[in-house]
């Protein structure tokens, strides 16, 4: 039996009649029960837990100006900035076509807009230029709504806000580039600093052989001619890991016949030459995409020494308190905008005959996320006020030197299951790449292992303890002006009470110890500062031990998770 294909003149002859009947081809692409993008929205007026935060902790003489940095921030015009900033990554060239070395990192047009928006904005240095009660309140307000934009940039306008305080330990070198730092301007040119109104500031403190054990460092400073503070170097080394590459001077850490050492190294030297800082490549991050980071050859290059010789650690400290307080702020940031994203996206998305915030089980997982989110913001601004309040009162000082170790612990720990919770609850979309959620999710670790990871920041507030008995106390006068406000908070005070007492094995406890702090002190300050609603319902979370759940959803019976979702929502 053969097989006899008809002919082109047989089909042609077939189908010369045919009418489409429109019986099995109608519309199959209707668009019905998919919400809007999240757009064109006031990230600060729809924020409440963001507001009462700033309300109480003295900076509301800045609710205009937040208005307006929130109108931009939600934006389609300022969000298309983040993407596109996270969809080009930065590039390193090295030399010019002709061989001369530059050493340079570009950028998409993007990344430099956002930069340029958080300069003129402030976030680098309002509270420095004008340190009245409530700048660092405005200032952390600020960054929050950046990050929820796009994170990556924040690494470089963070680590050149840091630097002020520890530039204020050379006179000199603080006179020559203070000015430039605080500048409320963006210059990326590679260019001497000499030739520019403003700067950034880089850090360079990791090397491979040391990681976080910075004293195993082996980048060597020879002095030019005169040893110790405010003197000239050269440095030789290696450095695996610099922050923000493209940074007009950095701060970093380098042996002397002393021992480690500060020094604040430039790009240019002072005679207008390049400083032999060669980038050898960018870092090919999981997250911060956006922001460049590489491995960079010291090849004699000229630095000041900051601080006193042997002392560089002391010195540096200062500057990563504030970064390590800033990851506290871009981690809390995160959990907002998925709070944002997953309460807008199941308010407009319907399942089973209803809308997703109106069925029991989720409304259980948006209201654990709400809680989260709205703990990590209050807890972090009332350390901005602490920031604010620490050069007149010295508790204050003491409350921030604890309480940054354990939010930056805390904080940033949570946030990559938090936003791993958001992206289920969109569901398959969530985990689109056109969807923000993605970005959020790889951003979430990055400020948890930054800075300090979660062991650094245990061993860090057990070596306050030691040091510093003034800090415990502080922090443990802070939770106490909640006692008596309800019988869980009461109970977690005698629980911590009793392990703080125990000193045996204390560094293998340590983990346990700070996850309790955490608690009790964004309950204290709910309790204190924050909704009612909001305070009984986080201690019933997160106090009563028999309820607490290994995941977000594992709410206890009695809360209104349903006033809880409609304070969060953007409207």
């Amino acid at each position: 039996m053969s097989n006899i294909s008809p002919s082109k003149d047989t089909i042609q002859k077939d189908l010369a009649d045919f009418k489409p009947s429109n019986a099995y081809w109608a519309e199959t692409h209707e668009i019905e029960n998919m919400p809007s993008a999240l757009e064109n929205y006031n990230l600060y007026e729809q924020d409440q837990a963001l507001k009462d935060s700033v309300q109480e902790n003295g900076g509301q003489w800045a609710e205009d100006d937040l208005l307006r940095l929130g109108a931009l921030c939600g934006s389609e015009e300022i969000i298309t900035w983040g993407v596109q900033a996270n969809e080009n990554k930065p590039t390193l060239h090295t030399h010019k076509r002709n061989g001369e070395r530059i050493d340079e990192v570009r950028f998409h047009p993007a990344y430099h807009q956002l930069m340029d928006l958080s300069m003129r904005e402030g976030i680098h240095s309002s509270h420095w230029l004008d340190p009245k009660a409530g700048a660092h309140v405005a200032r952390a307000a600020k960054s929050y709504l950046m990050a929820q934009v796009e994170a990556g940039h924040g690494c470089p306008i963070t680590m050149t806000s840091a630097a002020i305080p520890t530039l204020k330990r050379q006179p000199g070198l603080y006179k020559e580039w203070a000015g430039k730092v605080m500048h409320q301007s963006y210059d990326p040119r590679n260019i001497s600093h000499e030739l520019k109104d403003s700067v950034t500031i880089g850090m360079a403190m990791t090397e491979k052989q040391g990681g976080s054990d910075v004293q195993a460092n082996s980048t060597r400073a020879f002095p030019i001619g005169k040893s110790g503070a405010g003197q000239v170097y050269e440095l030789v080394g290696h450095k695996y890991f610099v922050s923000a590459p493209m940074s007009d001077a950095f701060l970093m850490l380098a042996q002397t016949d002393v021992g480690l050492s500060c020094f604040l190294v430039p790009r240019w030297r002072p005679d207008g030459t390049k400083n032999p800082l060669q980038v050898q490549c960018l870092k090919n991050k999981m997250g911060n995409v956006s922001n460049a980071s590489s491995e960079t050859e010291l090849r004699g290059a000229v630095g000041w020494m900051v601080g006193e010789d042997g002392r560089g650690v002391s010195a540096i400290l200062e500057m990563v308190a504030m970064t390590r307080f800033d990851c506290m702020i871009g981690s809390s940031g995160l959990m907002r905008q998925g709070v944002a994203q997953i309460t807008h996206y199941c308010s407009q998305r319907s399942a089973f005959g209803k809308p997703l915030t109106k069925q029991p089980l989720m409304q259980n997982v948006l209201a654990d996320l709400i809680l989260e989110n709205e703990a990590s913001i209050a807890f972090s601004m009332r350390l901005a006020r602490s920031l604010d309040q620490s050069s007149q009162m010295i508790q204050e000082k003491h409350l921030v030197r604890m309480g940054t170790a354990i939010g930056k612990y805390w904080i940033c720990k949570r946030t990559p299951g938090h936003v791993y919770e958001a992206m289920e609850c969109i569901g398959g979309s969530g985990v689109m790449e056109d969807s923000i959620m993605p970005r959020l999710f790889r951003e979430s670790p990055i400020n948890t292992i930054w800075e300090g990871s979660g062991n650094v920041q245990c061993l860090d507030m057990i070596r306050a303890m030691n040091r510093s008995p003034e800090s415990l106390d502080a922090f443990m006068n802070e939770v106490h002006l909640a006692e008596g406000k309800h019988t869980l908070m009461d109970k977690a005070l005698s629980d911590l009470k009793a392990e703080l007492t125990d000193t045996s094995d204390i560094e293998y406890r340590s983990r346990r110890i700070v996850e309790k702090m955490a608690l009790t002190i964004q309950a204290s300050t709910l309790l204190q500062y924050g909704n009612a609603e909001v305070a009984d319902a986080y201690c019933q979370a997160r106090l009563n031990g028999s309820n607490q759940g290994w995941v977000y959803g594992t709410l206890p019976k009695g809360i209104d998770c349903a006033s809880l979702i409609e304070r969060a929502k953007p409207s």
